[in-house]
């Protein structure tokens, strides 16, 4: 062996003798220092060879030992901390990933606390501060000089510095330093990162070479342990500044990503996209990522956008302007909106994904539109042509509002790129919050839809903002405007003429016409008359005349309501349908059992529109909530003023007797009783309760089971569980209503049976609508028929319900499903509860 390294090593044996076995402060103070030369080679006679041995060979066991004698008196041994001190020397100015090493694994091998726990923590939280742990990684970016072995000491490290809040909380519990908290400790660690990147480009600036692998694995560690937001939050803001115009800064950006593993490139480049504040930003982090790393690719192209929905708009936007803001990614972003339409056009997505998933695929759609130029969209007009006619059908045909509102406002946003300069789809739908939201995302800042791409100076064209109509003058700004007028063409006027017209505009025609009196007059008139004012006066007295001739109206029941329900609009009547709709009640009101057979058994007629079905459907259950509830007995009001609450009233001025009439000397008297009296609790006038029979006790029966008797029996134009499962979802609401006005009724316990098995025959339908109908269809048997009841005469079909309610409300795509499962469950365990209680 070499003299020079067989001297180290007699050297480090006899410290560690000393160590081990004596008690004297003084020789052991020596002894470490004696070991101290050799660490910072202040003594000439310390060679690098030397001192290099040391560091290598024998620093880590010295220090197992240091921490091995660690105790209170042991530290003691020399007055004043001077022992301590130089203990701690060791590890905050050696070989930093020996150190750290050390220190971890004292930390995880002590069993409990104890004070050497706690000094432990108190030497890795002196290490973190002095920026030790960038130290280690700069070690780390060094070019291996002992290549055997340096695998596993990086994985060692790796692990160690990712996981020491985790392993700091085992061991610590609550008494963790704050430091070591996930929140404080990972943007630590970022800054830590950007002090060596700093170090790194100073070291290519001089023509050095260095390593970014062991920071790329930091991060993508980091990242896979869902700790994003933090080290992220810290290293955008800074590499954004830093790469704004420095090439070597964007190169080792560009390096630090492509260098992640495959297995932690998700996490780093989700996180990216979250925390970039916009496209350019995420651009100058990533550069062209995504055309060298075929997962990158696919999580940009594939798993941001089609396989999750959680992104708000603002990530989506960035994700998109980054492939559009390149020449070369501009392919990938033409894919991705083929992609895109290829899912919104699929009607198996579109009846079975979440409607919060097709509406992110909607909004990724036209922010996509809003990025292509006219040369890209002639490319792929026919493709656009074929997608936008399937999707838009496929849209309307849903039976969920949201859905049909997304497909008409992609598909007008298609037409209008494809026809620029010619006629495009109109459509006519609510504007709300959703709607200025998506057709917001059309029109992107020239700037931010397509900049010039390198060594492209063209800048794309931007979609026009749609053109909106001005709305009409209203009456009053018409008014205005006509007075503006007259005031302006007074100098035309003769200067002694003092009158101004009249202005006759809105003036309207007196109407003389006498509705009829009489039922059946009103049936003559709406379908023979041809007078529209008769017509139209008849349709708005009818309502009343029924309600006034129930005798009358029974003798004609089904005929009248055979006539409504065929009737059309003969002019631009206002509120045609909601009269019409009135009337129809009020007949089956008037005679429920007549009239509910005869709607009941049209239901599945032939030789009805869709809207005629639903029709019968709303006319059924405003009759059955009139006749559900008990009329009010005529209101008594009792005389005084409502007085909410516990008030003391201020006194006002008090007027003098004297100077009042002796008629107000009562009224007077009263205001200063009440100005002096604390009133606790009077309420408002209380009137006699409602009460009275409940007229579909006796009823409800025509009403219901008719409705659930012929639903699998599919018509030649109208098909329940086929194609029109619109009109399905709304009968299933409705046999739900009126269970739920069944309440108390003799009909509830067959009434929920026979729903029970009208739910269970239809609870894996595909169409969210139609199971959001049967959920509720599940809650309104709980609610309506007693729980003795339930749970003696259907307790096999409740266990079976109760099975797929659990099932709805864990997997069901639909939010809006899971949450009414959820709550028919709560429900369930409630009613359950109350019947043991009762019973015991």
């Amino acid at each position: 062996m070499d003299p020079e390294l067989s001297e180290v090593r007699h050297t480090i044996q006899e410290v560690l003798h000393i160590l081990s076995s004596s008690r004297d402060g003084v020789q052991i103070s020596e002894a470490l220092r004696s070991v101290k030369h050799y660490l910072n080679g202040v003594q000439s006679t310390v060679l690098p060879r030397e001192r290099e041995e040391f560091s290598k060979t024998y620093f880590s066991t010295f220090l197992r030992c240091l921490v091995n004698k660690l105790s209170p008196d042991w530290l003691e041994l020399l007055p004043a901390g001077q022992l301590e001190e130089l203990w701690d020397s060791f590890f905050l100015e050696g070989p930093a990933d020996q150190a750290f090493l050390v220190l971890m694994e004292s930390i995880i091998v002590t069993a409990g606390p104890s004070y050497r726990l706690m000094k432990m923590a108190q030497v890795l939280t002196r290490f973190l501060k002095r920026g030790r742990l960038a130290e280690l990684m700069w070690e780390m970016c060094q070019p291996p000089q002992v290549p055997r072995g340096s695998c596993l000491l990086q994985e060692t490290l790796l692990n160690k510095v990712v996981c020491l809040p985790d392993h700091l909380s085992n061991q610590m519990k609550e008494q963790s330093p704050s430091l070591f908290f996930p929140q404080n400790y990972f943007p630590l660690l970022g800054e830590e990162m950007i002090q060596v990147l700093q170090r790194i480009s100073v070291s290519l600036r001089g023509g050095l070479d260095c390593s970014i692998s062991f920071l790329s694995q930091i991060l993508a560690k980091v990242c896979i342990h869902g700790r994003q937001k933090e080290i992220l939050g810290v290293l955008v803001p800074r590499l954004t500044e830093l790469t704004q115009a420095d090439c070597i800064w964007q190169r080792l950006s560009w390096r630090l990503v492509e260098s992640v593993p495959d297995r932690g490139m998700e996490p780093v480049v989700s996180g990216l996209i979250q925390e970039a504040p916009g496209a350019r930003v995420l651009s100058q982090l990533l550069g062209n990522l995504v055309m060298k790393n075929k997962k990158a690719q696919f999580v940009v192209t594939r798993k941001c956008l089609l396989l999750q929905y959680r992104y708000p708009t603002e990530v989506l936007q960035n994700l998109l302007g980054y492939l559009a803001l390149d020449s070369h990614r501009r392919t990938l972003l033409l894919q991705v909106l083929k992609d895109l339409l290829e899912t919104w056009g699929s009607s198996s997505a579109v009846k079975h994904c979440p409607v919060e998933q097709q509406l992110y695929v909607s909004k990724a759609i036209l922010i996509c539109l809003s990025h292509l130029k006219e040369s890209e969209i002639e490319h792929i007009r026919e493709e656009l042509l074929t997608t936008m006619m399937g999707g838009v059908q496929c849209h309307i045909e849903s039976s969920l509002p949201q859905v049909r509102q997304l497909g008409m406002i992609v598909a007008e946003t298609i037409s209008s790129r494809i026809h620029s300069e010619g006629p495009h789809l109109k459509f006519q739908y609510e504007e709300n919050k959703l709607t200025r939201e998506l057709l917001s995302l059309v029109n992107l800042k020239p700037v931010e839809a397509s900049p010039p791409a390198s060594g492209d100076s063209q800048r794309s064209p931007v979609m026009p903002a749609p053109v909106v109509q001005p709305a009409s003058l209203s009456s009053e700004g018409k008014a205005c405007e006509e007075e503006e007028k007259a005031q302006g063409s007074d100098s035309d006027l003769d200067s002694d003429d003092e009158f101004v017209p009249y202005d006759m505009s809105r003036d309207k025609e007196l109407k003389n016409t006498k509705a009829p009196m009489y039922i059946r007059d009103c049936l003559e008139a709406l379908t023979t008359s041809e007078d529209v004012e008769r017509w139209e006066a008849t349709l708005q007295v009818l309502e009343s005349l029924i309600r006034r001739n129930p005798a009358a109206t029974k003798e004609v029941s089904t005929e009248l309501a055979k006539v409504l329900l065929h009737l059309e609009e003969k002019t631009c009547m206002e509120g045609f349908e909601k009269l019409r709709q009135r009337a129809l009640v009020a007949v089956i009101v008037t005679d429920p059992v007549q009239v509910a057979q005869y709607l009941t058994s049209q239901f599945y007629a032939m030789n009805y529109s869709l809207r005629q079905r639903m029709d019968i459907l709303d006319v059924l259950v405003l009759a059955a909530q009139e006749l559900s509830s008990p009329k009010s007995l005529e209101k008594v009001m009792i005389p005084g003023p409502p007085e909410p609450g516990i008030q003391l009233l201020p006194a006002p001025l008090t007027p003098s007797l004297n100077k009042v009439p002796s008629e107000d000397w009562r009224r007077i008297v009263e205001e200063r009783i009440k100005t002096k009296t604390r009133r606790f609790a009077k309420g408002p006038s209380r009137a006699d309760t409602a009460n009275g029979p409940n007229k579909l006790n006796s009823v409800v029966g025509y009403f219901f089971f008719p409705l659930i008797e012929r639903f699998d029996r599919p018509l030649v134009t109208f098909d329940l569980l086929g194609e029109d499962s619109l009109v399905l979802g709304r009968l299933v609401h409705t046999v739900g209503i009126l269970m739920y006005f069944a309440i108390n009724t003799t009909a509830a316990v067959p009434m929920g049976k026979a729903l029970l098995e009208f739910v269970w025959a239809l609870r894996f339908h595909t169409d969210a609508f139609v199971r959001q109908g049967l959920l509720y269809a599940i809650s309104s048997i709980l609610w309506s028929v007693p729980a003795e009841r339930l749970l003696g005469d259907l307790t096999d079909e409740l266990l079976e319900t109760r099975s797929w309610l659990a099932a709805v409300a864990e997997n069901d795509p639909d939010e809006d499903c899971r949450k009414l499962a959820m709550q028919a469950l709560l429900l369930m365990e409630k009613l359950k509860d109350k019947l043991q209680i009762d019973s015991s």
